[in-house]
Formats: C-alpha cells, structure tokens, sequence
C-alpha cells in the first residue's frame, strides 16, 4: 500500500524552527517529485516547496522565501521541509504529496486531482505557531 506520513508538527512561538518529515511507505521516493502544501484555517490549501527527482527546489510561496527549505534523504525514503522564524501565519495543516510522471514543480497545482494535482498525499500534521 502506497502511502506518505507527515510528522512533526506541533505548537512553536514566532520565530522558532520546527523540521517536517514526509517518509514514504510502499514506494521509494527516489524518481518522484514531492511537494508540500499547507492550509490555514478557513483558507484554500496552497503550495509551499517542490522538490524534484533530481533534487532541483522550487518555491510556490513568496511569503517563505528564505525561511523555509526542502530537502531529500533517498536512503530514509524521507522528504523533509526545515520551517524557521516562523510567523503565526504560517499556522496550518501541513501536507506533503508526491508524483511519478516527473513533471517540473511548476506544472503541479494544490489540486488532490489530476492533470495538475500531484497523486499521492498524506494526512497531514497540523503546525501552530502563537505566543
């Protein structure tokens, strides 16, 4: 059974780190691109970070840029986003996907359904940031 688990989430003060991990099971990681999306309370989810098979990042959010970054460990069969100085909006579900058919990070959308959405996606984990 192909399946993504996201963990740790948590509660953070503004401005402190947390590392989101997005191990795979049933699948390897090695040739798919991994994004990570989120959503806020009463928002539309939205991209974050892509990374690609090769290991190429693309950033889907302005409001990230130099805060966050995404990495890949093949041998864990794990994706990881570093999250830092993080703000209270950055507060959220946080979710990772992954995709085989290898497009660049800027064909896929938010969307769970294909052309544009990414196929597989895990359940999430929910990151709180307040004082």
């Amino acid at each position: 059974q192909l399946q993504l688990v996201e963990s740790g989430g948590g509660l953070v003060q503004p401005g402190g780190s947390l590392r989101l991990s997005c191990a795979a099971s049933g699948f390897t990681l090695d040739d798919y691109v991994i994004g990570w999306f989120r959503q806020a309370p009463g928002k539309e989810r939205e991209g974050v970070l892509c990374i690609s098979s090769g290991g190429g990042s693309t950033n889907y959010a302005d409001s990230v840029k130099g805060r966050f970054t995404i990495s890949r460990d093949n041998a864990k069969n794990t994706v990881y986003l570093q999250m830092n100085s993080l703000k209270p909006e950055d507060t959220g579900v946080y979710y990772c996907a992954a995709d085989a058919r290898d497009f660049p990070c800027t064909y896929y959308s938010s969307s769970t359904d294909r052309p544009y959405g990414m196929d597989y996606w895990g359940k999430g984990t929910l990151v709180t940031v307040s004082s």
